[in-house]
């Protein structure tokens, strides 16, 4: 009798930060997943990708993914754990979800070693946390004032503020766009042309706007806008 192939659930990540900086962008944990799943003879079933801001713990397509993959009896496969090995979060959710797991790049991980990742994580977090406080408090008895009490309201005073909070907003528009650009293309090479059929992809996908919002027409309109002058989307 043959066996069946082995079901496998993707998971990818991507920063809001460029992921140009990374050097593993979604197109490459893409191909190298999907390499992998062809080794092994096994079908990806589901995938998911998190887009996600730096300062926020929620991972709602990792949730999705581990639930899919427990459902199906699939294995959750990321494409390098070594890259979230300082995100206490993400393995601490992993190793408590009760699925199978593999990362490509390091396919004998466990969870035992998930287990000791995330204690370490967690550790350097606390440690990074309790010496930033320890250096601003050590500041602030030498005197310094930290920060700015009237915050944009200085700046404006100051002529100052429309001109840095629109350069503000612009920068964080861009990288956020830059972030999107591969997704964008993965889109429309499944057959989303329209602006319509974009942001109903977008949304089924689980991707949030820059605002953590869901996609219309003019939202995608201006996405594609913001990478095309940017000289990105294969526009």
């Amino acid at each position: 009798m043959a066996h069946a192939a082995p079901k496998f659930v993707a998971y990818e990540r991507v920063s809001t930060a460029r992921q140009g900086r990374s050097g593993l962008g979604l197109e490459a944990q893409r191909k190298a997943i999907d390499d992998f799943a062809a080794s092994r003879g096994a079908d990806v079933i589901g995938r998911f990708t998190e887009v996600e801001s730096g300062g926020k713990d929620a991972r709602p397509e990792l949730a999705k993914a581990l639930h899919l993959a427990k459902l199906t009896g699939a294995t959750l496969v990321i494409a390098k754990l070594d890259r979230l090995s300082r995100n206490a979060v993400f393995l601490l959710t992993l190793r408590d979800s009760g699925a199978r797991f593999l990362a490509v790049d390091m396919p004998e991980a466990n969870d035992l070693t998930v287990g000791i990742m995330a204690l370490v994580a967690q550790q350097e977090r606390e440690a990074i946390s309790r010496r930033t406080k320890e250096a601003l408090a050590a500041a602030k008895a030498r005197g310094v004032t930290l920060g700015n009490p009237n915050g944009a309201a200085a700046l404006l005073a100051a002529g100052k503020g429309g001109a840095a909070l629109r350069s503000t907003v612009k920068a964080n528009a861009d990288a956020h766009a830059a972030d999107l650009e591969e997704v964008l293309l993965d889109v429309r090479a499944q057959g989303h042309e329209t602006l319509r059929a974009i942001a109903a992809e977008l949304n089924q996908r689980g991707i949030l706007t820059r605002r953590g919002g869901m996609w219309h027409v003019s939202s995608v309109r201006n996405l594609i806008r913001r990478i095309d002058c940017a000289g990105g989307a294969g526009s």
